[in-house]
């Protein structure tokens, strides 16, 4: 939503406009745009992806917004009344003049991506070439790892009574991001050139092809664990997606939805995974 000073608005009216989703990013691009009787917000992840509108439609009717008033002054980075209740770090901002055209601000989201936003220390994801296996933290499954049996991946309990085969099924090399280096993607320890990849929302183990569909597919950026545990991994190209294990299958899984992997139910921890060392 866009603080107008006299309310919040996320479209002509005040408050919260069911028809918006909520997204959510470690680092987030927001636009707010007006002209005469018309204004608009864009949003999107400012490490990966394109910007998304969430409003394209008339000023808000309340007085003051339409015609537009303005009372001499605009602060960027806290509210209009200087107050403590906006929580964040604000860390740059641009103020221009016109209306730009969507064309302009996805030129600008493109060099915000390429910059390369991301955080340090273990929050930041795994080690760029270190070899990894990738734990469950849901109470249920923390003796489960990502594994894969050929192209099928899946959820198995490995230990170190495991066999050789099934120690290394569930070991993986960290690659840069092959859709964005500020990523990272996970290639097969036993099957070299092969990564984890999703398609039609579930995770395989396939060939790189050299494409842009499979690089994205195959790109995922870390964050801290939801649940605060070790870490997530949204989806480069559907980035309000997570890494998530449902039924011992492997997904990118939203927090509710259609699919029955979108389940709310554990959906914190299901998403959130302990990096621990390769078994093989």
């Amino acid at each position: 939503m866009a603080d107008l000073e006299n309310g919040l608005f996320s479209g002509a009216n005040p408050r919260n406009n069911a028809a918006d989703p909520s997204i959510s990013h470690r680092f987030l691009t927001a636009i707010v745009k007006g002209e005469p009787n018309h204004w608009a917000i864009r949003g999107g992840n400012a490490q990966t992806g394109n910007l998304s509108t969430f409003y394209n439609g008339a000023r808000p009717n309340a007085a003051g917004y339409n015609p537009m008033k303005k009372e001499g002054a605009i602060i960027l980075g806290i509210g209009g009344d200087n107050s403590i209740s906006g929580a964040g770090t604000f860390y740059e901002g641009v103020m221009t003049s016109g209306y730009p055209s969507d064309a302009t601000e996805n030129a600008v989201q493109a060099n915000i991506v390429a910059a390369g936003y991301s955080t340090s220390g273990t929050s930041g994801g795994p080690t760029v070439g270190s070899n990894i296996s990738l734990r469950a933290t849901t109470a249920c499954c923390t003796t489960r790892y990502i594994s894969h049996a050929g192209a099928a991946v899946s959820m198995q309990v490995v230990t170190a009574a495991s066999s050789a085969t099934d120690k290394a099924n569930a070991s993986f090399t960290v690659r840069a991001g092959l859709a964005n280096a500020a990523c990272v993607s996970f290639e097969s320890r036993n099957t070299p050139g092969s990564y984890l990849r999703h398609q039609n929302y579930q995770l395989y183990l396939n060939a790189g092809n050299g494409t842009a569909l499979f690089a994205a597919d195959a790109t995922f950026c870390p964050q801290p664990g939801r649940n605060g545990q070790g870490n997530s991994f949204a989806s480069s190209n559907f980035p309000d997606r997570l890494i998530r294990h449902y039924n011992n299958s492997v997904y990118i899984a939203g927090n509710g939805g259609s699919n029955a992997w979108d389940s709310a139910t554990a959906w914190t921890d299901d998403v959130s995974w302990a990096v621990a060392p390769a078994w093989a």
